[in-house]
C-alpha cells in the first residue's frame, strides 16, 4: 500500500513541478531580455489619446503574454501632451535625451505630430503615429510610420456617397488646422471626377467661439446647398452639430456627411450632441468581426473605464484604437527582428563649441536606421484585420457608411476601392464599381424623413427670374401664353416651354425660382416683333426670354443665345395644281414622238418578215392578197398581249418571234411604269418652284407675323406692298386657297419649323419647294 501510494503521488506532483519549471523559465528569460526603451505621447485632454493609452498599454501585456520567450523587451515611458503642441514636443525631447528612447510611440493628432515627426528625423528614431493628415507623409519623413490610414484614403468613399444620391453641389466644413485642411484638395479632385462641386468651404477655428459658429451657420443657411460634409474633431463637431439643430438645420431637406476621424468617435459623443445629429451620414474604417475581438472589446471597455472614470457615455474601442493596439506588437517585433542588444545614442562631435541645445546634444540613435528597415513593411493579421505597413503606412480597404439612429450608428452599407458601394462583403456576381443608392439600407434622414434630400433648396426672399414669353395668335405647339382669370397667374406651355422647365426643374443642381411676364403688342395683342421682344433683356425688363426665338446675328448684338434645340431654315410653301384634266392624251407622252413611229414601223416589218418566212410552207400564211396583207398587220400587232393564234413552223420563224416577244416585253413595261409615273405624281404640280419668279410676276407672298421672315423678303427686293402677314395655321390655308389674284398670296415663305406644321395638317395640298435658306436655329 505504501508503494502504491508513493506511485499515486509521484503523478500529481509531476505536473506541478513542470508548471513550476515553465514559470521560472518564463520569467528567466523575461529577466534576461534586453531592454528597449520606447515612449509614448498621448494626450489625455481627447478620447483619441485615452483611447491609444489603454490600447498600447493592452497590446504590450498581450503580446509578450504570447512571446514569453523574446530576447528583447519593450519598456514603456508615457508622456501627457495635455493637447498642447509645445508640451508634445517637450515630452519627445525629454524621452530622447533622458530616457534614451529607440522609438516614440504617438503622437495621435496630426498638430502634435507635425514637430515631434521632424525630431524623428533630426534623431534617427523612429515616430510611430496615427497622424492622418496627408501633409505629414513617410516619403518626405523617412522616420515617420503612419499606423492609421491617410486622411485622403477615404474621400472616394465619401465621392461615392454623394454620387449615389447624385448631388452636385456641397458646402465643406473643416477645422482650421493641420488636420483639417489636409484632405481639402484630395476632396476636391474626387468630387471633380464625379462632375461635383464643393460649393463653399467653411474654416471654423478650434477656439471658436458660439457666437462665431453661429454666425457661420447662418451664413451657410442662406445659401442654397443643402449638403455638408463636416471634417473635424471631436470636441468641435459636437459644438457644431448642437448650434445646427438649433437654428433648424438638422430638419428635412438637409443632408450631412462626417468623414472617418469624426464617424469613429460617435461612441463617444455626448447624448445632448448625439440627438442633435440625428440622420447623419457617416464614413469609418470597416472591422471585421470575430470572437477574439468581441472578447477583448470587454476587457479593454473594463480597463478603459478603469482608466478614465469619468468617461461617462457608453464606450466601444475603434479602428483608431485596435490600429494602436496593432502598432506596439509591430514595433515589438521590429525590435525583435532587428536584434537590438545594446541601444544607444551617437553623441554629436563637440569640436566645434561646447554651447549645444538639448536637441543637438541628444545626436542619433545607432539602432534606429536598423529599427526603421525593420518596421516599414510589416503584415499581420490582428483583431483589426489585416495590419500590413507598406513603406511605412498602412494600407487602407474597406469603409462602412453608418447612419446615426437613435443612441446607435448603425451600418448602411459598405465602400470598397474595388467595387464601390455594396451591401456587405459576401462574394457575388459584380466585377465593376458601383454608386447606386439602391445598394445601400434604408437611410432616416435629418428631420425624421425617408425622402432623400435633393440637395439644395431656394432661400426665402430670393428674387424670382424674369421670363419674357411672346403672346402669339397661332402656332401653340411652340409656345402659348394665357393668363388666369381668377388668380392673374400667367400659365406658358409648349414646346420651348417644356425645354425651359426640363432644365430648370431637373437639370440644374440648384433652385432657380421664375415667373413669365407676356410681351404682347402695343395695342395688348400678339407680338408684332421678336426683335423687340429679344431688346427688352438689354432694357433690364426681362431677364431671359423663352420662346420660338430664331438666333440671329444682330440680336446677339445685346443677348446671348442658348444653343439651338430645333434646327431650321427658311423655305417657301405653295399649293399643289392638279393636271389631271387638263391633257387628254397624257397616254402618248410616256413615249416620244420618234420612238412611237420607230415601234410602229418595227410591227409591220416584224409582221412582213413573219410573213416571207412561213407563207411557203405554212398554209395559214396564204390566201388572197387581200388576206395576207391583213395578216401582215394582224400578226405584228397581237404579239403586244401574245394573242396570236396562228402557228410558226419555220425555224427562222420562231427565232425571228422570240427576239421580237422579248422586245415587246421591255417596251410595254417601261411604257406602263411611265404611264403610272405620270398618272399618280405629275397629276399634283406645283404652280411655282421660286420666289424669283413670284418676285418678278408681282404675286402676293406671306409670312408669320413677328417674325424676321418680313426683313428676309425685303432685303430679296421684295415689294412690301406684295408682302402680308399671318398668324395661325387657319389663315395660311385660308391665304394659299384664295391664291394670289383672289385677296389671298402665292406662296408662304417661314421657317421650316412651322411649314413642316403646315404640312402636317395640310399635307395634302401644299408642299415646299425652292431652296432652303439656313439659319443657326431656335
Amino acid at each position: 500500500m505504501l508503494l502504491v501510494l508513493l506511485f499515486l503521488i509521484s503523478f500529481c506532483i509531476v505536473p506541478v513541478v513542470g508548471g513550476r519549471n515553465d514559470s521560472a523559465s518564463a520569467a528567466a528569460a523575461a529577466a534576461a531580455a534586453v531592454e528597449v526603451h520606447v515612449g509614448l505621447i498621448h494626450d489625455s485632454s481627447s478620447i483619441i489619446g485615452k483611447m491609444a493609452k489603454t490600447s498600447i498599454s493592452m497590446g504590450l501585456e498581450d503580446f509578450y503574454s504570447i512571446h514569453p520567450n523574446y530576447s528583447t523587451r519593450l519598456v514603456l515611458h508615457p508622456r501627457d501632451s495635455k493637447g498642447d503642441v509645445v508640451r508634445a514636443a517637450s515630452a519627445a525631447i525629454d524621452l530622447l535625451k533622458n530616457m534614451q528612447v529607440q522609438a516614440i510611440l504617438g503622437p495621435q493628432t496630426s498638430t502634435q505630430a507635425n514637430f515631434v515627426i521632424r525630431i524623428g528625423n533630426k534623431t534617427q528614431v523612429p515616430i510611430i503615429s496615427q497622424a492622418t493628415s496627408p501633409t505629414l507623409s513617410p516619403k518626405e519623413n523617412p522616420y515617420f510610420i503612419r499606423t492609421a490610414t491617410i486622411g485622403s484614403s477615404h474621400v472616394e468613399a465619401l465621392a461615392s456617397v454623394i454620387k449615389a444620391f447624385s448631388w452636385r453641389e456641397v458646402v465643406l466644413i473643416y477645422e482650421d488646422s493641420c488636420y483639417g485642411s489636409g484632405i481639402v484638395p484630395h476632396f476636391i479632385d474626387a468630387l471633380i471626377s464625379i462632375n461635383t462641386q464643393v460649393r463653399y468651404r467653411s474654416v471654423i477655428s478650434t477656439l471658436a467661439t458660439d457666437d462665431h459658429i453661429f454666425q457661420e451657420l447662418h451664413k451657410l443657411q442662406t445659401m442654397q446647398t443643402r449638403v455638408f460634409v463636416v471634417h473635424m474633431l471631436l470636441p468641435l463637431a459636437s459644438r457644431l452639430f448642437f448650434k445646427a439643430k438649433a437654428i433648424g438645420m438638422m430638419s428635412e431637406g438637409y443632408a450631412w456627411i462626417t468623414t472617418d476621424g469624426l464617424t469613429s468617435l460617435l461612441d463617444f459623443v455626448h447624448p445632448t450632441s448625439k440627438e442633435a445629429m440625428q440622420g447623419v451620414i457617416g464614413i469609418k474604417p470597416y472591422v471585421p468581426w470575430s470572437k477574439e475581438l468581441d472578447s477583448f472589446k470587454k476587457r479593454w471597455r473594463k480597463r478603459f473605464l478603469q482608466e478614465n472614470p469619468d468617461i461617462e457615455s457608453q464606450c466601444e474601442i475603434n479602428a483608431y484604437g485596435l490600429w494602436a493596439y496593432s502598432s506596439v506588437k509591430a514595433l515589438a517585433m521590429a525590435v525583435e527582428k532587428a536584434r537590438i542588444a545594446k541601444p544607444r545614442f551617437k553623441k554629436p562631435n563637440t569640436n566645434y563649441g561646447h554651447n549645444l541645445t538639448n536637441l543637438a546634444a541628444i545626436g542619433t540613435s545607432k539602432s534606429g536606421p536598423k529599427l526603421l528597415q525593420s518596421i516599414r513593411n510589416m503584415r499581420f493579421n490582428d483583431l483589426s484585420g489585416e495590419f500590413n505597413l507598406i513603406d511605412g503606412e498602412l494600407e487602407s480597404s474597406t469603409f462602412q457608411i453608418v447612419n446615426v439612429m437613435g443612441k446607435q450608428d448603425v451600418e448602411i452599407g459598405l465602400w470598397t476601392p474595388k467595387y464601390g458601394i455594396e451591401n456587405n462583403l459576401i462574394p457575388r456576381n459584380k466585377n465593376h464599381y458601383t454608386t447606386n443608392k439602391e445598394d445601400l439600407k434604408a437611410i432616416i434622414w435629418p428631420g425624421e424623413s425617408n425622402v432623400v434630400p435633393k440637395g439644395w433648396e431656394m432661400p426665402k426672399g430670393e428674387k424670382k427670374l424674369r421670363v419674357g414669353v411672346p403672346v402669339k395668335g397661332g402656332f401653340y405647339e411652340f409656345i402659348k401664353v394665357e393668363k388666369d382669370p381668377k388668380t392673374n397667374i400667367i400659365n406658358a406651355t409648349g414646346f420651348c416651354v417644356d425645354v425651359f422647365k426640363e432644365i430648370m426643374d431637373h437639370s440644374l443642381p440648384y433652385d432657380v425660382p421664375y415667373e413669365f411676364i407676356p410681351f404682347q403688342g402695343p395695342n395688348g395683342d400678339i407680338v408684332e416683333s421678336y426683335d423687340n421682344l429679344v431688346y427688352q433683356i438689354a432694357l433690364d425688363k426681362f431677364d431671359v426670354v423663352v420662346g420660338d426665338v430664331t438666333i440671329l446675328a444682330n440680336r446677339s448684338n445685346f443677348v446671348d443665345f442658348t444653343l439651338p434645340f430645333i434646327e431650321c431654315g427658311v423655305a417657301m410653301i405653295v399649293p399643289i395644281e392638279d393636271n389631271e384634266q387638263k391633257n387628254v392624251w397624257i397616254f402618248m407622252k410616256p413615249l416620244t414622238m420618234n420612238l412611237w413611229l420607230t415601234i410602229g414601223s418595227f410591227f409591220i416589218f416584224i409582221g412582213f418578215v413573219i410573213w416571207v418566212l412561213e407563207h411557203r410552207v405554212n398554209k395559214e400564211f396564204r390566201g388572197p392578197p387581200r388576206q395576207q396583207l391583213g395578216m401582215i398587220f394582224w400578226f405584228s400587232f397581237s404579239t403586244l398581249v401574245f394573242a396570236h393564234k396562228e402557228k410558226v413552223v419555220n425555224n427562222l420563224s420562231r427565232f425571228v418571234l422570240v427576239v421580237w416577244v422579248f422586245v415587246v416585253l421591255v417596251l410595254t413595261s417601261s411604257y406602263t411604269a411611265s404611264l403610272t409615273s405620270m398618272l399618280t405624281v405629275e397629276k399634283l404640280q406645283p404652280n411655282v418652284t421660286d420666289i424669283n419668279d413670284l418676285i418678278k410676276n408681282g404675286d402676293y407672298i406671306g409670312y408669320q407675323e413677328g417674325s424676321f421672315v418680313g426683313g428676309f423678303l425685303k432685303g430679296l427686293r421684295t415689294n412690301p406692298s406684295k408682302i402680308k402677314t399671318y398668324v395661325n395655321l387657319q389663315e395660311y390655308d385660308e391665304a394659299l386657297s384664295k391664291g394670289s389674284k383672289n385677296g389671298g398670296v402665292a406662296a408662304i415663305v417661314d421657317e421650316l419649323p412651322f411649314l413642316r406644321l403646315v404640312l402636317s395638317k395640310y399635307c395634302s395640298k401644299y408642299v415646299i419647294v425652292g431652296p432652303t435658306y439656313q439659319t443657326e436655329g431656335i
